[in-house]
Formats: structure tokens, C-alpha cells, sequence
């Protein structure tokens, strides 16, 4: 699959399923991506932030990735996160998840501490090397407290291996800046839900989504909607949308999204510790948030979406 062509739209960052013992759940799992796919998404993110990659070995990382694949069928991309602690570890990740069938690679920098910025381009550098799988980097400076910035990228156009970006710092301005410094090098993603709309009308062509795991129709409604200037309509949606949105943002977003999937029966809510399940209190909220929502769904205008499974 070309990136140019079929990087585009929503691709959700799958939720990984476990059993009663926390043991991956390929079978689950596959479930939650057949109907992702049959309600319209337009890519998958397999072993992400909300896949729970730093909670996986990475022997069950490239089974998700391998049966991800399999069960996509080539209906549409297939990405697999990549947030190992070494460049060594991540270039190993990256030529097994390429030997199983992945379409690219969703590449973080290197956990547990702050890096200098030329430490995060050579980690980069080096894993966009070691295969010829595309590689989109991943920006998250809130969570993890390293910025990649649009220099940075800047500095990383002659690898080219590296074909996009996703942005979660909630700094909607990067997508101009990153334009401005590189022109049309990088395919540029959302990667925050609450800044979607913003986002897309600045350029981006593709949205990394939590809550879409949830409400995928009304997910890709949106997207397509602002993608092609349907504002009127859009605004709507988003204004609806918005409270779910926003629990893409929070520290505890796994659970959060993990528990609104089992609200609608769409996987259950366990998570692998050191991440716990909501308490009491949480729960209500959320419970009040898809009450709220579900009260008040609105009807989607056509989009092109296939028929609602």
C-alpha cells in the first residue's frame, strides 16, 4: 500500500484484549478490529498508546500484529506502534512486525527519560533503517515529556523511510509549521481527538483516534465532513462529540476508552497493570458522559460510509 494514497482518514489505535488473567486475547482482539472495519475506519493502529504497547512483550506485540494483518485482509493499513527502549530493540521490533505483514510503523521516542533532541533523530534515524517499512513518527510531549518539533522534523526529510507524522501536543499550529519548513515531505495526522476538526481544516489527512474505537461512524463522519468543507454540518457532530473527545486527553484515557468500548459492548475494560481499573467515582462519570451521548446521537449525514453493520 502506497502511503500517499491510503494513509488517509481515521485510523483508531486499536484497544488490546485481554482475558480474566491479563493474557492477550488474539481472538477478542481480532473481533474489535472486524468490526472497526466493518463500521468504515480507514486504518488501524495496532500496539499503540491505547493498545497498551509498553504493558506487551514483544513477543505478543508481533502476534497482535501478525493476526491484525491477517484479519485486515488488505482492506485497509495496517500500522503498528513502536515504542521500544533502544534503538537496538526497536530496529528488531520493526524487522519482525515487517516479517508479519505490518504496513507501517508508528514510531515513538525512546521511553523513560527526557532525550536530548539529537538522541531522539538518531533513535529515529536509526529504526527508519532498518527495514523499508514506512515509518510515521509519533509526537506526544505531554505524556512523555519528549517534543519533537517541527526542526526536528525538518531534520529528518532525507530519510525516506519516514513518510509521516502524527501530532499530540495539541499545538495545532504545528501542521502549518511543519508545511512551511518541509512543503508536502510528511503526511500529516491528528493525533489528539479534542483538535480533530482544527487540525483537518489546517491540513491534516489523517487522524491516530482513541475515541473512534467507540463511536467509529461518527468518527469518520467527522473527519470526512471537515475534510471536505462541510463546516455547517460538522459543527453539529463535533459539538456533540466533544465530551467523548476530551477523555482522549487524560492521563487515564485507556481506561476511560477501554470502559466506553465495554459500555457498548464493543470489548471489555480490563488493562494490563501497572494501569488499574477506574474506581467508582470515575465510572460514574463516564456513565454519565455515554448516557448523555447515547440520549443524544445524532443522525450522520451521508458520507460515502458503507451501510451500518
Amino acid at each position: 500500500m502506497n502511503p500517499r494514497e491510503s494513509w488517509k482518514g481515521v485510523f483508531p489505535a486499536v484497544t488490546t484484549q485481554f482475558r480474566a488473567d491479563f493474557s492477550v486475547d488474539l481472538d477478542a482482539t481480532a473481533k474489535v478490529i472486524e468490526a472497526l472495519i466493518a463500521d468504515g475506519v480507514s486504518g488501524l493502529i495496532i500496539c499503540g498508546t491505547v493498545g497498551e504497547n509498553c504493558s506487551l512483550s514483544q513477543a505478543e506485540k508481533v502476534s497482535l500484529v501478525e493476526m491484525a494483518a491477517a484479519t485486515a485482509r488488505g482492506r485497509v493499513p495496517v500500522i503498528s506502534g513502536l515504542a521500544e527502549y533502544t534503538s537496538a530493540l526497536g530496529s528488531t521490533y520493526a524487522r519482525e512486525a515487517t516479517r508479519v505483514g505490518v504496513n507501517g510503523l508508528m514510531v515513538m521516542p525512546a521511553m523513560v527519560y527526557p532525550a536530548k533532541p539529537r538522541e531522539t533523530l538518531d533513535h529515529f534515524t536509526t529504526i527508519a533503517r532498518a527495514t523499508d517499512t514506512p515509518v510515521m513518527i509519533y509526537n506526544n510531549p505531554p505524556s512523555y515529556r519528549t517534543d519533537v518539533t517541527p526542526a526536528m522534523l525538518a531534520g529528518l526529510a532525507d530519510i525516506d523511510t519516514i513518510v509521516a507524522f502524527k501530532d499530540s501536543s495539541g499545538d495545532t499550529r504545528r501542521i502549518v509549521d511543519v508545511r512551511n519548513m518541509t512543503g508536502d515531505r510528511f503526511i500529516p495526522f491528528c493525533g489528539l481527538d479534542d483538535v480533530v476538526l482544527e487540525c483537518v481544516a489546517l491540513g491534516a489527512v489523517g487522524w491516530v483516534s482513541g475515541m473512534s474505537n467507540v463511536f467509529p461512524r461518527e468518527g469518520e463522519t467527522l473527519f470526512r465532513l471537515v475534510r471536505d468543507g462541510r463546516y455547517a454540518e460538522a459543527m453539529p457532530l463535533y459539538d456533540w462529540f466533544m465530551p467523548i473527545l476530551h477523555l482522549d486527553a487524560r492521563p487515564d484515557l485507556v481506561q476511560a476508552i477501554k470502559y466506553c468500548e465495554k459500555y457498548l459492548g464493543r470489548g471489555t475494560d480490563l488493562t494490563r497493570p501497572p494501569r488499574l481499573a477506574l474506581d467508582a467515582a470515575e465510572k460514574a462519570e463516564l456513565d454519565a458522559v455515554m448516557e448523555k451521548a447515547l440520549a443524544t446521537r445524532p443522525a450522520l449525514p451521508e458520507t460515502g460510509l458503507p451501510a451500518a453493520a
